[in-house]
C-alpha cells in the first residue's frame, strides 16, 4: 500500500548578511535536511505507530505521504499513485486528521460540516447515513452533532473531527496527536473509536503522537525516527523485550502489613495500601511471586512491562550514537 524509497526533504532557509542590497539581489541559503533519505513499505490494513521527539521529520514524512509537501529526493508510492499528483481518486481514499487543526464549522453544528464532507467527497446518500451512523454508534454521541461546534468541549470536539474525516471511509488515514489535549477518558474513548474504525473498514493507519499510550493500546508495529533519520522499524514487542529489562509487580493486599515484611520482598517502588508496587528483573520474576504469595495475604497480583515512555528512553538512551537503518 505505501512504498518509501531513499526519501528525502530539504528546506532552505534565507540567511540574512545585514546588507541590504545582498539581501535582496545576492541571497545566501542554508539547507537542513528535515527527513534524510528514509526508506519503509506499509501493507494494507497495518496499524503503525510513527514516532520521535519533536522535529524529527514526523509531520513531514505524513505531509509527504499525503501529497502535501513535495520530496526533495526519492520515490514515493501510496496506493499506487505518486501523492503529490493529488488525483481526485488518491485524495478520495485518503484523510489526514490533526488533533491541533479544526476543521468544522465554528458556529454551526456538526452535521452541516458532515453534510458538506458529503458534498465534496460526493458520497452516495445512502452510503452517507449508515456510515454516519455507524461512526456515530462507536463513539456513543449521536445527539452532539446537532450543537453548535462552538459549545462542545475539546473531547466532544475531537470526536466530531475524527467523525468529518472518516465520513468517506478512507483506506489511507493519517493520525497526527489525536487525543493531544484531552482527558483519560476522551484518549480512551478516541483509541477505542480508532481500533474499531481500522477493523471494521479495514483501513491502514498511521498514528503519531506524543501520547505513547496511544501508540502502545493501538500500534504493533512501531517505526522511530530521529533526526530525519529512521533509527527502529519493527515490532513494539520486541522493542519492549530488547529495552525493558524490568517489569512491575503490582498486588493488592487484604491486610495491612508492615513495612519490614514488605521489605522482606525487596524495597517497593510504592506501597501505599492495599497497593504495594515492586520492580522485579525478568529472570527474577518466577522466583519473586514465590516469595511474595509465602509472605503476603493478597487478592490481586498483577505483572505488567514498564511503561512505553521508559522504553523509548531506554532505548534512546544506550544507542546515544544511534546506528543508522540504511
Amino acid at each position: 500500500m505505501i512504498s518509501v524509497k531513499h526519501v528525502s526533504k530539504i528546506y532552505k532557509s534565507h540567511v540574512r548578511q545585514n546588507n541590504f542590497l545582498k539581501d535582496i539581489f545576492f541571497r545566501t541559503f542554508k539547507e537542513y535536511g528535515a527527513v534524510k533519505d528514509i526508506s519503509f513499505e506499509i501493507s494494507q490494513s497495518e496499524l503503525i505507530g510513527f514516532i520521535g521527539p519533536n522535529g524529527a521529520g514526523k509531520t513531514s514524512t505524513l505531509k509527504m505521504l499525503a501529497g502535501i509537501l513535495y520530496p526533495s529526493s526519492g520515490s514515493l508510492s501510496v496506493l499506487g499513485f505518486t501523492p503529490f499528483d493529488k488525483k481526485r481518486e488518491f485524495l478520495k481514499q485518503i484523510a489526514f486528521i490533526m488533533g491541533q487543526r479544526n476543521q468544522l464549522i465554528w458556529d454551526l453544528p456538526a452535521k452541516d460540516s458532515f453534510e458538506l464532507q458529503r458534498a465534496v467527497y460526493e458520497i452516495p446518500h445512502k452510503e452517507y447515513i449508515k456510515t454516519l451512523a455507524n461512526l456515530l454508534s462507536i463513539l456513543d454521541c449521536a445527539p452532539l452533532a446537532d450543537k453548535p461546534v462552538k459549545i462542545l468541549s475539546l473531547g466532544e470536539r475531537m470526536k466530531m473531527e475524527l467523525i468529518a474525516g472518516l465520513l468517506h471511509r478512507p483506506k489511507l488515514v493519517f493520525l497526527d496527536e489525536p487525543t493531544i489535549g484531552l482527558d483519560i477518558f476522551s484518549q480512551e474513548a478516541i483509541r477505542t473509536f480508532i481500533k474499531e474504525y481500522q477493523h471494521t473498514y479495514k483501513a491502514t493507519v498511521i498514528l503519531t503522537s506524543h501520547y505513547l499510550e496511544d501508540v502502545k493500546k493501538l500500534a504493533k508495529r512501531l517505526i522511530i525516527i530521529h533526526k530525519g533519520t529512521i533509527v527502529y522499524d519493527g515490532s513494539l514487542k520486541n522493542i519492549t523485550e530488547q529495552y525493558s529489562t524490568e517489569k512491575s509487580i503490582k498486588i493488592t493486599l487484604d491486610e495491612k502489613v508492615s513495612e519490614k515484611k514488605i521489605n522482606l520482598i525487596g524495597k517497593p517502588l510504592s506501597y501505599i495500601f492495599p497497593q504495594v508496587i515492586y520492580s522485579v528483573k525478568r529472570s527474577e520474576i518466577p522466583e519473586k511471586i514465590k516469595i511474595i504469595s509465602s509472605l503476603l495475604p493478597f487478592s490481586d497480583l498483577t505483572v505488567e512491562d514498564a511503561s512505553i515512555e521508559e522504553v523509548i528512553k531506554t532505548f534512546f538512551e544506550e544507542n546515544n550514537k544511534l546506528k543508522v537503518k540504511n
